[in-house]
């Protein structure tokens, strides 16, 4: 691939050992997920812990590898390939592992971060409602404070994992206190008392993860258990906004595995099936959709490794929050170019089960919606954008005196 010089020798060596698990997994389980006969692969976790592919950016002490962001990327996009399900339970480690990493205590960090990253339990995180999607304060689970216990009532939906992740990372509003945004929490809940599965959700694509609606009632939830302790109460709008970059980043990065998988499958069919005597990539109609495919794969290759070069650098918030949810539209809006590409060339053998395209079609359909729709992802574009661009004073040549009736400042009104 040409974004190989993005590549440090490390990050070769990376690819190579993500890309020997991914051969590991069985196809079987890739067909008893899709046709919802597993509910949750455990062992899919189980087995990355056991090769230390888990928490790749987060510190050795607590069992990860210390990489970047840039590496992170490499091994997402590998296993991007096995589709959208598997790569969001290998993703929620990192998103999970984010909270606890960024906001939880040692203690925190020692309970629930060491055994997510040895691939030993699993992780959730509730965010949706019924009555709130994109508008994440508009959430109604609350938070009722007796001591130094909490009793979590309310439910989150659509949440992959929901069927057998361990630990839940859930947001809740607690009682008391007024202002919505120093409401919201962040509590890392326990399977069990008052903690149920109520629905599993019947889904186009993206099954065997688990994904259902998750109720608590009276769920209790120790102080311990508040992300940050006593200090993380109310701190739940800044976990959200921290873990937008996660979510949003592993969604670019798994994105374009599924991508390269489906647009390599069709190049292959190409070279090889015959129409009117020639190879079928001999006709403009074909070839052209692998021209296009192969750029915006590269494209998208580029964009998610400048998000993650500037979240490595720690640029300003405003340029990351830009960066990163330009990663997310437009690789994930890529990549369901590049499997409709895929599938068109492929004809009609590609709307079968021969190939699994058809499944890379069902599964990336789902990743321009969640983690916030692509549309979402406009607005916060568009309004980081304006944010640094009417910040900066303007430097170097000023385009705008280069028309002929430039000095017509009557022409330029700009009141109604």
């Amino acid at each position: 691939m040409l974004t190989n010089v993005m590549l440090s020798t490390d990050d070769e060596a990376l690819r190579e050992k993500v890309s020997e698990f991914v051969s590991w997994v069985p196809k079987q389980l890739l067909l008893d997920m899709d046709a919802d006969k597993v509910t949750y692969p455990k062992e899919f976790l189980q087995e990355a812990g056991r090769r230390n592919l888990l928490g790749l950016r987060f510190q050795p002490e607590w069992g990860g590898a210390g990489l970047p962001w840039t590496s992170e990327m490499v091994a997402l996009e590998e296993i991007g390939v096995l589709g959208t399900a598997l790569g969001c339970l290998y993703a929620l480690v990192s998103i999970v592992g984010e909270a606890i990493h960024v906001f939880g205590t040692d203690e925190q960090k020692e309970r629930f971060l060491k055994p997510l990253i040895k691939g030993e339990i699993g992780a959730a995180e509730g965010l949706t409602e019924p009555r709130g999607g994109s508008d994440f304060f508009a959430a109604t689970t609350i938070a009722r404070r007796d001591g130094d216990m909490f009793y979590l009532n309310g439910q989150k939906r659509f949440v992959v994992g929901a069927e057998g992740a361990d630990v839940i990372l859930v947001y809740g509003k607690v009682e008391g206190i007024e202002d919505p945004k120093k409401a919201m929490t962040a509590f890392l809940v326990e399977r069990g008392t008052g903690v149920k599965v109520e629905h599993l959700y019947g889904l186009m694509g993206t099954r065997g993860g688990g994904t259902g609606r998750l109720v608590f009632r009276d769920a209790p939830v120790p102080m311990e258990n508040v992300l940050g302790g006593e200090a993380g109460i109310g701190n739940g709008t800044k976990v959200f906004h921290q873990m937008m970059i996660p979510e949003r980043m592993t969604s670019a990065g798994a994105a374009i595995g599924m991508a390269r998988a489906a647009i390599e499958i069709a190049a292959r069919y190409a070279d090889k099936r015959k129409a009117f005597g020639q190879k079928i990539r001999s006709f403009e109609a074909v070839s052209f959709k692998i021209a296009e495919s192969i750029t915006l794969l590269d494209a998208s290759r580029a964009l998610n490794f400048t998000a993650a070069k500037n979240i490595d650098s720690n640029e300003s918030n405003s340029k990351i929050r830009r960066l990163v949810s330009e990663a997310k539209k437009f690789s994930t809006d890529s990549a369901w170019t590049i499997v409709n590409n895929a599938m068109q060339v492929l004809g009609g053998i590609g709307y079968t089960d021969i190939f699994p395209v058809e499944r890379f079609l069902r599964d990336v359909r789902l990743i321009t919606i969640w983690t916030g729709t692509n549309e979402i992802m406009d607005l916060v574009i568009q309004h980081e954008f304006y944010k640094e661009f009417l910040a900066d004073r303007p430097k170097g040549r000023d385009i705008e005196k280069d028309a002929a009736g430039a000095d017509f400042t009557d022409e330029k009104v700009y009141n109604d």
